[in-house]
């Protein structure tokens, strides 16, 4: 069976040597479902906890949120950094409190004191998914993303991986002392 949960991100971007519209920075409103998969929790009669899979996943994917996404060699690049520089917020500003953990993946780099993922691919949709399920595979057994960006969207399906003890009250992952981070609670 599977919990499902969704979130939106807003970000801006743009698809650098595309011929078309997408070659203009411009934003989106795009929405994230997440599907995770396993057996029903028989202590609380879930999956997973929908909360839980937005806060697990929300704790990394919100430098996405707000942020602007550029592909490496995109020469928009230099130019943002230079002019964060000038304006005194390359490094942060006091109002930047939705930053989560700076990470580098194979896929894209995360700086978020300056609100930035820089990618190596074009930030599609696909390129969403793939960036996700690489940023998430660790942390849920994901079964399938689907992300949706205006009038743009894909899916990818994915054979569920990993074994995680479940909290037996909350129904949440336990901690590697087999300790519920949110309740306390212990694996009988």
């Amino acid at each position: 069976m599977r919990s499902i949960t969704t979130f939106d991100i807003q970000y801006a971007h743009r698809f650098y040597g595309f011929r078309g519209e997408a070659q203009y920075l411009h934003g989106h409103t795009g929405t994230l479902t997440i599907e995770v998969e396993d057996s029903v929790n028989a202590g609380v009669n879930m999956v997973f906890p929908c909360n839980e899979i937005k806060k697990t996943a929300w704790d990394v994917l919100k430098n996405f949120d707000h942020a602007l996404v550029l592909r490496e060699d995109d020469p928009l690049l230099p130019a943002i950094l230079d002019v964060y520089e000038k304006q005194g917020i390359r490094d942060g500003a006091p109002t930047n409190t939705m930053k989560g953990p700076a990470f580098k993946t194979e896929l894209a780099e995360a700086y978020p004191d300056c609100r930035l993922v820089v990618t190596k691919e074009t930030m599609t949709v696909e390129g969403m998914i793939k960036m996700v399920y690489e940023l998430l595979k660790d942390k849920l057994k994901i079964a399938k993303l689907t992300f949706t960006s205006g009038d743009n969207a894909a899916s990818e399906t994915y054979l569920p991986v990993g074994s995680f003890d479940r909290c037996p009250c909350c129904g949440i992952a336990l901690g590697e002392d087999g300790i519920c981070p949110k309740c306390g609670c212990r694996k009988k």
